[in-house]
Parts: C-alpha cells; structure tokens; sequence
C-alpha cells in the first residue's frame, strides 16, 4: 500500500506540482494517475522511488516513509517503465531485461535464465532475445521494457504513459497484456496517462487531477463515469461518459438471434436465398466471420469471393457453453452499430458464428440498465 499524506511539490520559482496531495493507492490494484498537461500526476508518480522529492508532507510505502529509505535500494524493490521503454541501445534484449537481476547479486546464468522467463511471460517470441531495440517495433520494446520493470519480482510498479507513443492497435495490444499480466501477478501498479479512455479501461481505481497539481477525483471507473465531482471532472471525464459506462454493465441477458450465413464461394444465386433483410455474413469453412454480402453486390457477381465483401464491424463474443453472452453492453452495441447489416456478429470462444445481436435488442437491455440507475443520464 502507498499513502500520500499531505504531499505538496513546489519548486524555486514558486510553481507548485503537486498541491496537498491526500490519497491512498491500494495493494494488488492498479491505480491511474490521470488529467491534463501540467497537472502533477508524473511527479507524483517519481515522488514514489525518490526520483522526486516532497517538498512537504509524507509517502508511506508498506507503513514506511520512504524518506527513510536509501533511493537506490527503494528503487531496486519498485518497478519503473516509461514512454519510450528507456532500453539500453548496446545491449540484447536478454541482457537488458537481466540487467535488474545482475545488479540484485544473481549469475549470469541465472539472471538471463530469469529473462528469458519474463520475455515469455509478456508475450514475446524467444526468437527476439538476441536482438538489439533498435531492431524491434515499438510495441516489442514497450513489452522488453515491462518485463525488465518485473525482473526483480518488485510489489510495486510504476508506470509513466508507457504506451502512449505506439499506434492505437498495438496500444490495445499492449493495455490487455498488462491487464493478463496485474491477473496473474497482482502487483501494485501505480499508471500515469493522459488519456481518459486508457485509465478507465485499465484502472481499478482513477485519481483525476486537475492543474495545479490538485486532486480532483479519487474513485472506482463506474462511479467516476456516473457521478463526477464536478464540472471540471464531468468535462474531462467527456461528454459520452453515459456510453463509457456500457463498458461495466455486463451484456448477459441480451437474446443472440439467428444470422443469415453463406459460404465463401458459394454460388450467387443460392446466396442470394439466404440473406434477411438484404444481408449476410460471409463465413468460412470453419464458420468463421469474413464479412457481409449484400444483395446488391451478389448481383454483380457469379460467386461469393473474399473480394467482394463489406467489412463487418466488431465481433460480440458469446459464451455458448454456458449459453449467455460476454462482455459487456459496450461491446454489444459497437457490433451492432459498426456493422453495415446493423447486426452485430455473435462468435464463440473459436470466433464461429452463432448468430447476431441487434441494436435494439442492445438498447432495450440499455434501458432496462437506465431505470434501476445504473447508467448516468
């Protein structure tokens, strides 16, 4: 656990960072430190491993104040990643993410015996270990640097927008690994980010700050979206906080209805049978998704070819076995209304089709969701 007690960073000019900061961050969760340029939640992150020293007030680490703690030996036990994974250029992969155990008195052997665990364990190919950064993507350099962040087995993680320098894909990528990696290893990660997206997706809890270094909201995602503060939080937090809140009401209880399919290569005038409402989905041998046909197109075509589909939107993932959906009435909705059939695709755990969520089916469960208070209005 880590406890700011009435922290305040001022600095020579008179600017102040960080403004009487009171804030608990909880053990084995991640807690998000987020809010506009210059509003202190970065030095607030390196007041932790003493990058950064208060000018007032106290940071407890385990009941601790870490002023009693020599810096060096603090940030041996507390992980630290940043924007852009701050690898060593000269060194392999292996022994970048060695470096950590080397200095904690492990072999040789034995340190690069634990990196090569760690790469695995992020989600990278042994294949990558002999390589130098520069010759890896940014994403896979982003994955080398939490891994060399976790060498030394630290309780604590603290994380400075790491992903925010990579592409929208791999930084989706990169924020599901990190969410595998916290269920298996449930540190106490402490993510500073920007972006009000990314902190709700990844944080348990969310301190909202404002500039000037003052805290504005310390709460769960869910309460954050449905009662912000105040005018300050309601804004950054965005006008479409009601739709960000689908994101923690589960989708279970929305009817997966029937789906009109045709095969790739199937002749045009048989598939022309199948469509409902001027649509279907093109599937493959193993009824996977490839995208829609409509009539439109199949008559203009002899046959249904890979070439001739429309792209079908996001996919609804559907727990067959236990016959209800997944996720959450977020994701529902987005399939429904990213796809040009205004039908969601409903796959299995084997991304197989079983059939289709529409958007009213979605908005009837919305609200239903409304009327017991739910979701903010």
């Amino acid at each position: 656990m880590i406890e700011f007690q009435a922290v305040t960073k001022k600095y020579p000019d008179g600017t102040v960072a960080v403004d009487n900061l009171d804030i608990t961050v909880e053990e084995g969760r991640i807690t998000v430190f987020v809010g506009p340029s210059g509003c202190g939640k970065t030095t607030s992150l390196r007041m932790i491993n003493r990058m950064i020293d208060p000018t007032s007030g106290s940071i407890l680490l385990d009941g601790k104040d870490i002023r009693e703690s020599d810096p060096p030996l603090l940030r041996r036990g507390i992980g630290y990643v940043i924007q852009h994974a701050g690898l060593f250029p000269h060194r392999t992969v292996l022994d970048n993410v060695a470096t950590v155990p080397l200095l904690t008195g492990s072999s040789k052997r034995a340190a690069r015996g634990r990196a090569g665990e760690l790469l695995e364990l992020v989600g990278l190919p042994t294949g990558l270990a002999k390589r130098y950064p520069a010759q890896l993507s940014g994403g896979q350099q982003q994955r080398v640097g939490v891994a060399r962040a976790l060498a030394a087995d630290p309780p604590v993680l603290l994380m400075d927008e790491p992903f925010s320098a990579v592409d929208p894909i791999v930084r989706d990528d990169l924020q599901q690994q990190l969410l595998r990696l916290q269920s298996e290893l449930d540190k106490t990660i402490v993510f500073v980010t920007h972006d009000i997206d990314e902190a709700i997706k990844l944080g348990d809890k969310v301190a909202v700050f404002r500039v000037g270094g003052r805290l504005a909201q310390y709460d769960t995602p869910s309460a954050l979206l449905a009662k912000p503060a105040d005018e300050f939080v309601s804004s950054f937090v965005g006008r479409d906080r009601g739709y960000r809140a689908l994101g923690f009401l589960t989708a279970d209880g929305i009817p997966v209805g029937p789906v009109a399919t045709v095969k790739v290569g199937e002749p045009a005038e048989q598939a022309r049978g199948a469509l409902t409402d001027g649509w279907a989905v093109v599937v493959d041998a193993e009824n996977k998704p490839l995208g829609w046909i409509s009539a439109d197109l199949l008559s203009t075509v002899e046959q249904v070819g890979p070439d001739d589909l429309v792209s079908g939107g996001s996919l609804f993932e559907v727990d067959s076995a236990a016959g209800s959906t997944a996720g959450s009435l977020r994701n529902a909705l987005d399939a429904a209304l990213s796809s040009p059939a205004a039908v969601g695709i409903a796959v299995d755990k084997q991304s197989a089709v079983v059939g289709g969520v529409t958007a009213d089916t979605v908005l009837s469960a919305l609200a239903d969701a409304r009327r017991s208070g739910e979701v903010p209005t």
